[in-house]
C-alpha cells in the first residue's frame, strides 16, 4: 500500500469512527474525503444554525462565486468534534450562536485568525475579535416580554427586575443557559460581581416559579397568567408571530409586548450569531470568501428577512416585522468583554442558587 493510500485509508477510518460517535441532523452533507478537502471549489461547514436559515445564504453564495458548500447541522457537539478530528478535520467554517460559543471555540484551539479588509469593513469592531479569531454576523437582544393586560408601563431596566414590586411575577429559563449567562455577564461588566450577585438574589425572589423551559415557554407562561414578565430573545417573538404549524403560539405573542431594557440608559444587552475559520481548514481561501460573503450587505439582508435578527452591518434594513417592534438602543459594550466574564456569571448563578427557584 502506498503512503498516500495508507493516509487516505487512515483518514477514512478515523472520520468513520466519529460519524458513529455523533448522532447529527444532516442535510446535503457527507463527511468529505481527503481528496474532496483538497479542492478549492468547495467549503465544508459545521453549523449549529438550522438548515432553513443557512441554505438560502449558501445557495446565493454558490450562485455568486461558483464555490459549492457541504454542511453538517447539529444542535451540539460540533466544537468538540472539530477538536477531536484534529489536523485531519474537513471543517473549514463553523457557524454558531452566542458569544460564549464563539470564544469557546477559540479557547478549544480549533480556530485560526482571519485578516480581511472586507470583513472588517462590514462588521463593527465591537462585534468581532480584536485578533480576528471570531466574527459576529447577526444580533439579537435579550428583552422583557410583558403582559399587555397586567403591565401598564412601556419602559423597564434590567436592574428593575430585582424590584420587590415584581415579587412572584417573573419567568425565565435556566440561569445557566448561554443566553442568560451572557446577560448576567453584561451586568457584571456594568456593576461588578457583588452588586450583580445582590441583583440576582432580587431576581430570584421575584420569580413566579423555578426556571425551566425555553424562551417561548416563558411567553406561554405570561399568556397563561403564571407571570407578568418573561426574559427572552427578540427573534422568538417573530418565530411565534409567524408560526403557521403551531398557531397557538401566535396567541402567546399577542398577549405580550416587547420592552427593550435600559434603552434610555446604557442600552439593551445584545448577543450574536457568528463564524470562525477552522484551524486546519483544507479550503482556506474559499472559506474566507464565504466568510466575506456572509458579512456582506446581500447576506445580511437574507439573515434579516429569514430569521428576524438584526444585521451587524450598519445601514442594512431590518425586516418589516422587526421594525414593528420599534427602535432601541443597544448596549455599546464590546462582546469580547462579556465573554471574559461568562465564568464569573455562571458562578453567581450557582452561588445564588437561582435555578432552585424563588422559595429556596
Amino acid at each position: 500500500m502506498s503512503i498516500l493510500s495508507s493516509t487516505l485509508f487512515k483518514r477514512s477510518v478515523f472520520l468513520g469512527a466519529f460519524a458513529a460517535l455523533f448522532t447529527l441532523t444532516t442535510t446535503t452533507f457527507v463527511t468529505p474525503s481527503f481528496a474532496e478537502g483538497a479542492s478549492k471549489g468547495v467549503v465544508n461547514i459545521y453549523s449549529y444554525r438550522q438548515p432553513y436559515l443557512i441554505n438560502p445564504l449558501l445557495e446565493e453564495f454558490t450562485k455568486k462565486t461558483g464555490i459549492k458548500t457541504k454542511v453538517i447541522f447539529a444542535k451540539k457537539g460540533l466544537i468538540e468534534r472539530i477538536a477531536a478530528e484534529g489536523k485531519i478535520s474537513p471543517a473549514d467554517v463553523l457557524l454558531t450562536v452566542d458569544i460564549g460559543r464563539l470564544t469557546g471555540a477559540v479557547d478549544k484551539g480549533i480556530t485560526q485568525p482571519v485578516t480581511s479588509d472586507a470583513i472588517n469593513g462590514n462588521i463593527p469592531a465591537k462585534y468581532r475579535s480584536p485578533k480576528g479569531d471570531w466574527f459576529g454576523l447577526t444580533l439579537r437582544s435579550r428583552v422583557v416580554y410583558a403582559s399587555k393586560k397586567r403591565v401598564a408601563q412601556d419602559e423597564i431596566t434590567y436592574e428593575e427586575l430585582a424590584d420587590p414590586k415584581w415579587r412572584g411575577k417573573i419567568c425565565m429559563r435556566s440561569g445557566q443557559h448561554v443566553y442568560n449567562v451572557a446577560m448576567i455577564a453584561a451586568m457584571i461588566a456594568h456593576h461588578g460581581a457583588e452588586k450583580t450577585k445582590t441583583w440576582l438574589e432580587g431576581v430570584k425572589a421575584n420569580l413566579a416559579r423555578k426556571p425551566s423551559g425555553n424562551d417561548r415557554g416563558q411567553v406561554k407562561a405570561v399568556y397563561a397568567g403564571e407571570c407578568d414578565l418573561a426574559i427572552g430573545n427578540t427573534y422568538y417573538m417573530a418565530k411565534m408571530q409567524t408560526n403557521e404549524k403551531k398557531p397557538e403560539q401566535k396567541e402567546w405573542a399577542k398577549s405580550v409586548k416587547l420592552l427593550f431594557p435600559n434603552t434610555k440608559g446604557r442600552g439593551a444587552h445584545v448577543n450574536l450569531s457568528g463564524m470562525v475559520l477552522a484551524k486546519h481548514a483544507p479550503n482556506k481561501d474559499a472559506a474566507i470568501k464565504l466568510m466575506e460573503f456572509l458579512s456582506s450587505e446581500n447576506a445580511q439582508k437574507i439573515y434579516s428577512e429569514v430569521n428576524f435578527e438584526y444585521p451587524v452591518k450598519e445601514g442594512v434594513a431590518w425586516s418589516d416585522l422587526v421594525k414593528s417592534w420599534g427602535s432601541f438602543k443597544a448596549d455599546d459594550i464590546a462582546l469580547e468583554e462579556i465573554a471574559k466574564l461568562r465564568k464569573a456569571a455562571s458562578l453567581l448563578v450557582d452561588e445564588t442558587d437561582l435555578n432552585s427557584g424563588p422559595s429556596s
